[in-house]
């Protein structure tokens, strides 16, 4: 493997037993210079301790960690945490509240001649926006200053590889677009390899240029944020990225009856149960015609009618809840801006074809 092609970190067949339950599970993931990698998935689902043991507090079972090419833990190697050249940002910044700022940021340039160390300790100051704070202490700093505090400090030893754990879920809503976006450019500036935890799929798609979607210690599923989107590889990754409707049905001979007409359901077997799942978006709401509805199109296929039970304004949408007269399935359609049907009325429903999956019914 060419020095261009080394990924920056590379982790192979990475394993953690607690008892008889496996946290993490066979895996593999390679992240470049520069890029950012998010580890996305519900709490329990092995995450953290995936960042544990990368970051050489925690022992694997089995598996191998390489940073630039050098293998840093497999059966035989276990290079300690502050020989890893891996920095380290949490939820909670950690900072000590003894030091001041310039402590802090400096906490970890022991070995580094005084003179040398101040001036990366006021470099990395500037770039973070906060020149005049090296003498603050963190009880005088907001959340959002903590927070780069805690950033610049993991940066003070040029780490290769940056692991961060829900790093920005503690600042406030306000805050915390603004500093999530500079914290990236600041990382992606100085080529440090990002493998960042998070359980919010938002700021996974927001943050991330591949996610890697874990349930039950595995990764399920791994790519940019727009193909694991948009091609989900079950119905729960699916609905892991947003609220969505599924309506069942049998397939036979690759086809599947529902009321909104025929759907093609290739690669399942004869008399399989399947589920069709849509993402409230993508559902297309037409005007009753006195008891008819829109023709049939190929890009919508057919309509049915449905009841509202309930409708709502969230602010930017609107989310509108049907029963469908011809099965009692619910589904729910969002709608941009202001939409306020009564409940009782009878619309029409339209499912995009091409916004569909297709799943194997789940037990």
């Amino acid at each position: 493997m060419t020095e261009a092609a080394t990924p920056r970190l590379e982790v192979a067949g990475l394993s953690r037993r607690f008892g008889a339950r496996a946290v993490v599970a066979d895996l593999s993931l390679a992240i470049a210079a520069g890029q950012v990698t998010c580890l996305l998935g519900p709490s329990g689902c092995g995450k953290s301790t995936t960042l544990r043991i990368i970051a050489g507090v925690d022992r694997p079972d089995a598996g191998t960690i390489r940073i630039d090419g050098r293998v840093v833990c497999d059966d035989r190697v276990a290079v300690p945490p502050e020989r890893r050249s891996v920095g380290l940002m949490f939820q909670d910044f950690a900072l000590f509240p003894h030091l001041t700022v310039a402590g802090n940021v400096g906490f970890g340039l022991a070995g580094m001649d005084r003179q040398t160390a101040a001036a990366r300790v006021g470099e990395l100051l500037e770039r973070v926006n906060l020149p005049g704070f090296a003498a603050k202490y963190p009880h005088e700093l907001s959340g959002g200053e903590q927070q780069r505090v805690a950033l610049a400090r993991a940066l003070a030893p040029r780490p290769r590889v940056m692991l961060m754990d829900e790093p920005f879920s503690g600042l406030d809503n306000r805050l915390r677009d603004g500093i999530r976006d500079s914290t990236l450019d600041l990382l992606k500036e100085t080529g440090t390899a990002v493998l960042l935890v998070t359980h919010e799929p938002d700021e996974a798609m927001r943050m991330a240029d591949e996610i890697a979607l874990m349930r039950d210690g595995r990764i399920v599923q791994q790519g940019a944020p727009y193909n694991i989107y948009n091609a989900p590889a079950d119905r729960a990754a699916a609905a892991f990225f947003s609220d969505i409707n599924v309506i069942r049905g049998i397939s036979r001979g690759a086809l599947t009856e529902t009321p909104f007409g025929v759907f093609l359901t290739p690669g399942h077997a004869d008399g399989a149960a399947v589920e069709i799942v849509i993402r409230p978006q993508h559902l297309k709401i037409e005007l009753d015609r006195n008891g008819r509805g829109p023709s049939p199109d190929t890009r919508n296929g057919a309509a049915a009618r449905g009841i509202v039970t309930r409708a709502r304004f969230l602010g930017r949408e609107s989310l509108v809840e049907f029963r469908l007269e011809a099965d009692g399935t619910r589904l729910t359609a969002a709608v941009p801006g202001v939409f306020l049907p009564r409940a009782g009325a009878a619309l029409w429903l339209m499912i995009r074809r091409d916004r569909c999956f297709v799943f194997p019914a789940r037990p």
